[in-house]
């Protein structure tokens, strides 16, 4: 016998809560696969830096990826978190943010886990920058530091809707506030800005620019990427990502119109991307036949102006058409490409090039949107219709360079010291020896790799075994 079911009587008051609750549990699912998708971006940035440096030192750079995502993830849960998104002025201060504690947040976990991964990114930036010389130390504690206070209180500022710049604010700077909508600015110039001064404190790698006698060379001494595969690899990774990292700032998918929002992020950061990439490779080729009168295609210059374009499109990519999209990638790979000339010409040794990736296309991304933003897709994201700079309105331009200054002035002003306690603690170098043989060798227990061959002996019994030449 079928046993017949209770029919449960449908309400339109039930019907509304099924649905609700539905869209409410699709718009996690969607963050919590954006997040991952961003936090996969670790990955290829570890595989970026290893790529980038010496294969002595893969082991220490590898392990600092891993610490980025570590300490990250500590630093963001104890206070970071708060510290963005709790109420206050200046920053949270205080809230069921901080630690986690009693958290409730909307009633969503997934607040957290999401802004951790961004917090990340802005961390590991750093990594690839003072790959090769940094004492681990110093770096664990600048990535708990950057990520539990000095990123968050530019998040505060920016994406908090009590922050002082904010689009969110109940009364935004100018009527409109600054534009950043996944973190050119927030995110990116941060990492960079960070990156730079780390750079200039710690100084450059030994041989870059100096001999051993401290005498400068007549030409920078380039050392060679050990791994153009997995600088590759790398690079094509982060791209991925940065399909987490843009689309997925609309924070939710089901709202309407939300779908469309994502929809113009993932087309404008994909055309930003391949137009950074190709300018950035046939400006540098230019800039070689120009001065040397030899035509050369640079991978390097590719995948990172490929970087740059990503970076610069992320303030404005939900505010931009299409063609504006390709003129921001162009751009971003003609930045990265003389920004990166300008620090060796300063003698400032950036092992991977982050710092013109991150620091300088992020100043153009946050200038892009601010010229660039058209005013049907201002009016989509912000329920605003205020526009760049091209659309004759240029309050949103000031807007963008009042929050380049802030960045700016907020990291200098506490990174600075932060690095120079730990320089001159020295806590924040290794020892010269220790860098000439690498730091796998020094920190880490031996080399990455195992470059053995077999023992000679055995070798020459197995070619006179199977008549083979021992020559």
């Amino acid at each position: 016998m079928v046993r017949q079911l209770e029919e449960t009587p449908v309400t339109l008051e039930g019907l509304a809560a099924q649905v609700s609750m539905l869209a409410g549990n699709t718009d996690v699912f969607y963050t919590l696969f954006c997040g991952a998708a961003i936090f996969l971006m670790q990955c290829g940035f570890a595989m970026l830096c290893a790529g980038s440096i010496r294969q002595k030192n893969v082991k220490n750079i590898m392990l600092k990826n891993m610490l980025d995502a570590c300490g990250g993830a500590l630093g963001y849960w104890a206070v970071g978190f708060g510290v963005a998104y709790e109420g206050g002025a200046f920053m949270g201060t205080s809230g069921d943010r901080f630690f986690l504690n009693n958290y409730s947040g909307g009633g969503s976990y997934i607040d957290f886990f999401f802004q951790f991964t961004f917090a990340a990114t802005a961390a590991t930036i750093v990594a690839g920058t003072v790959a090769e010389r940094c004492k681990m130390v110093a770096y664990l504690c600048y990535s708990i530091f950057l990520t539990g206070f000095v990123y968050p209180v530019v998040v505060h500022a920016i994406w908090n809707s009590a922050g002082f710049l904010s689009a969110f604010n109940s009364s935004p700077l100018g009527g409109v506030g600054m534009i950043d909508f996944a973190g050119s600015g927030v995110v990116h110039m941060t990492g960079g800005a960070t990156a730079l001064i780390a750079a200039i404190i710690l100084g450059p790698r030994i041989g870059r620019f100096y001999d051993e006698d401290g005498n400068p060379l007549d030409k920078p001494h380039d050392f060679p990427a050990h791994s153009v595969a997995l600088q590759v690899l790398g690079t094509f990774i982060l791209w991925f990502g940065w399909y987490g990292f843009n689309p997925g700032s609309t924070l939710s998918i089901s709202p309407d119109g939300y779908g469309d929002i994502a929809g113009l992020c993932a087309v404008t950061t994909t055309l930003s991307a391949a137009a950074g990439a190709v300018s950035s490779m046939f400006t540098d080729t230019l800039v070689g036949f120009l001065s040397e009168g030899e035509v050369e295609y640079d991978l390097t210059m590719c995948m990172n102006g490929c970087l740059g374009g990503l970076v610069g499109i992320t303030a404005g990519c939900s505010v931009v058409e299409p063609w504006a999209a390709i003129i921001i990638g162009v751009i971003s790979g003609i930045v990265y490409v003389f920004s990166s000339k300008l620090l060796v010409m300063l003698k400032i040794d950036d092992a991977v090039d982050a710092i013109p990736v991150h620091f300088f296309n992020g100043i153009w991304g946050c200038l892009a949107t601010g010229l660039l933003a058209s005013p049907r897709h201002t009016a989509m994201s912000y329920g605003a219709t205020n526009c760049g700079l091209f659309y004759s309105n240029g309050q949103l331009i000031l807007n963008e360079v009042f929050g380049i200054l802030f960045i700016a002035g907020w990291v200098g002003a506490v990174m600075t010291p932060f690095f120079y306690v730990l320089n001159m603690l020295g806590m924040f170098r290794v020892d010269p020896l220790e860098e000439k043989v690498g730091l796998d060798i020094s920190h880490h227990k031996g080399a990455a790799y195992d470059l053995s061959s077999p023992d000679a002996g055995d070798v020459e019994v197995f070619q006179s075994k199977h008549g083979k030449d021992s020559a």
